[in-house]
């Protein structure tokens, strides 16, 4: 177990590695490894485990009756899934979170979590309230999203979503985490729409991609919106 790792991630911060492995012997943890495309969770399961990616990267997706995906959120090592479904006896879940790499996932009984034990107790209420961060922060990434898709045109979408990667990493050139489809499926709009759209875009000297990287132009009024 990588417990300096897991000392660096937002649910064990403010834990020494050595404080780690106390708690770990108390939290019913157990390792998996996923190969690409596996579902690590399916929609409809009942959990009682939170999932902290080791490495790799995990996608929370969500399909209707009809196949259509929509991608919510692209997971990368450190971060945490399944965490409100677990505090929820009995309610199964809306979404199925699936591998889009090969990726090694600790598992976390919620129970026990939540629930102070001999051995560590001086450190659970650190880790529940680091708990409650990483939702708070869950429920922004929704929110977020919801701004993203607001626009009723591809454009505006990938505007919004583009812009707020390039200020929240502090520069116009940055990579994503998604691939042409899953940014479509996350942006809800249709691949070849989109990717059309780039094209224009680029030949309009709006921006640049190379896959999954970007340049945008500092101008950032000439983008237009609807």
């Amino acid at each position: 177990m990588d417990y300096i790792f897991l000392s660096k991630t937002l649910l064990f911060r403010g834990d020494s590695p050595e404080e780690i492995e106390i708690m770990l012997n108390c939290l019913g943890c157990e390792r998996k490894t996923f190969k690409r495309g596996e579902v690590i969770y399916h929609a409809g399961d009942i959990v009682q485990s939170l999932g902290i990616v080791m490495s790799g990267r995990a996608q929370i997706e969500n399909d209707d009756l009809w196949g259509n995906k929509s991608v919510l959120d692209s997971l990368g090592p450190g971060q945490v899934f399944a965490e409100t479904y677990a505090c929820v006896p009995g309610e199964p879940l809306m979404v199925s979170v699936t591998a889009t790499e090969a990726s090694e996932i600790l598992f976390l009984n919620i129970g026990r979590v939540l629930k102070t034990c001999p051995n560590a107790c001086q450190h659970h209420s650190r880790l529940v309230s680091n708990l409650l961060t990483i939702s708070a922060q869950k429920n922004l990434n929704l929110s977020r999203r919801i701004f993203h898709t607001s626009s009723k045109s591809i454009r505006g979408r990938l505007m919004s979503y583009l812009s707020f990667q390039a200020a929240r990493q502090g520069c116009y050139e940055f990579t994503i985490p998604f691939n042409r489809q899953q940014l479509a499926d996350y942006l809800s709009v249709d691949r070849s729409a989109m990717s059309n759209e780039l094209s224009k875009m680029q030949r309009e000297g709006l921006l640049s991609v190379d896959r999954n990287h970007f340049c945008l132009k500092e101008d950032m009024a000439d983008f237009g919106g609807e």
